[in-house]
């Protein structure tokens, strides 16, 4: 009996010892896994309601935080990219030359998000698969004067990591935002949405 109560208690403190050294080669690695953020969200809920190319939404998610935005901007400048606000992303999306194509949208989701709801006119740059969408997405941004990528908002990084790979592809650091708001912020907004795939003959976007 103290034989087994003995081989418990060394393989209770060999799992202990084994986490907290896991733990610790997490924190001190530059590539360990950040604990608090959601690696797997949600693909199978888009929106509750979207709308079609001139209607609107109302998202069940609320923006993110003051507190959380300020963390954002914070990590958005260690990456050497810069941030926009909703209200200036909404002048952008009005402004007339988006229409010209010299402010360009980017969505940085997967397909099914993207074709569940994006910003109207909003070109498609899922980084995992940039190979599938650069070569479209890289000539339409080489021209823009003010490039916009967006996600889901939130915890969400893959606009960033999207706005990277555009810059380190030839993008002009000044000409390239991150909305950290995302499509939650604009939906939220009851902004208008776009559904479906996006086609090359495509206008760039309806008129609000």
């Amino acid at each position: 009996m103290r034989n087994a109560k003995a081989v418990v208690l060394e393989a209770m403190l060999v799992a202990v010892l084994g986490l907290a050294l896991a733990l610790a080669a997490n924190a001190l690695s530059p590539r360990g896994l950040r604990l608090s953020r959601n690696y797997f969200p949600d693909v199978g809920s888009p929106p509750t309601a979207v709308s079609s190319a001139t209607g609107s939404v109302v998202a069940a998610a609320t923006p993110i935080s003051a507190e959380a935005s300020n963390g954002v901007a914070q990590r958005l400048r260690q990456r050497g990219l810069q941030l926009v606000s909703s209200n200036e992303v909404v002048e952008l999306f009005r402004d007339p030359r988006y229409g010209q194509g010299l402010v360009v949208f980017v969505d940085a989701r997967d397909d099914p998000h993207y074709t569940a709801g994006h910003i109207p006119g909003a070109w498609q740059f899922h980084h995992y698969r940039a190979e599938n969408y650069l070569p479209t997405v890289l000539p339409v941004c080489l021209t823009a004067l003010q490039v916009v990528v967006y996600c889901s908002g939130g915890d969400c990084e893959d606009s960033e990591f999207a706005a990277v790979m555009l810059r380190e592809a030839g993008v002009p650091r000044d000409a390239l935002y991150v909305y950290a708001g995302g499509i939650t912020e604009w939906t939220a907004h009851g902004l208008p949405l776009e559904t479906g795939a996006r086609h090359s003959g495509e206008a760039l976007r309806p008129k609000p």
